[in-house]
Order: C-alpha cells, then sequence, then structure tokens
C-alpha cells in the first residue's frame, strides 16, 4: 500500500485516501442493495443492512489507513416513494479532513 498523501503544505500530518474509499463503498453499495427493496414488515433487517454496511465500511477505512484517523460512519437506508430527498453532512475540524459520500437508489438502476 502506498504511503498517504501529505498536505501541500509539506505537513507530515497524512490525508486519508478519499478517492479510494469512494470507489470501494461505489461497488460495496451496488452488490449489496441491488435488488433490495424497503421492508416495512422487518424493520430489524434494514437496521441490521445498514449496520452491516457501516461495519464493512469501518473495516476498510481502518484497511485503508489504520492509524492517525477518527472515523464517523452515517448509513441511511430509505424508501424513495416517487419524492425527493437529500441528506448532507460534512464535518472538517482540521485542514487534512475529508468527508465521503456516496449514494445508491435501485431506481436509478433500473431506470437509468
Amino acid at each position: 500500500m502506498p504511503a498517504p498523501a501529505t498536505t501541500a503544505s509539506g505537513s507530515t500530518k497524512p490525508i486519508f485516501p478519499a478517492d479510494q474509499l469512494r470507489i470501494w463503498i461505489r461497488q460495496l453499495l451496488a452488490t449489496t442493495l441491488r435488488g433490495v427493496t424497503y421492508d416495512h414488515m422487518n424493520p430489524s433487517h434494514m437496521k441490521d443492512l445498514s449496520r452491516g454496511l457501516s461495519e464493512k465500511i469501518k473495516s476498510q477505512m481502518l484497511a485503508l489507513h489504520p492509524h492517525s484517523f477518527k472515523y464517523i460512519i452515517t448509513s441511511t437506508l430509505t424508501e424513495n416513494k416517487s419524492q425527493a430527498g437529500r441528506g448532507d453532512l460534512v464535518c472538517h475540524w482540521e485542514g487534512t479532513d475529508v468527508a465521503v459520500q456516496e449514494m445508491f437508489s435501485n431506481e436509478l438502476e433500473r431506470w437509468g
């Protein structure tokens, strides 16, 4: 694994490889959620699915860079009934902090 990038000022504080994680998350969501429909009759299944996604993402983050970072992972599964919805969260405490956001929609897959 290559050494993590550092800031433009030459600081030795590493920058998390967000682009690598983004690609990995995109693939994870496509393989995990393809064909899944929101299950109102079994909310614990949806909770477990969301938690499982978060755990896999955390494991990948630790595999990419196991030290020097604190990780926050939010996974939300919702049903879209022909309505628009959007959620954003970006938190930067230092110049080297990054945020990665990915969205998967079965609807886009069907019609895209």
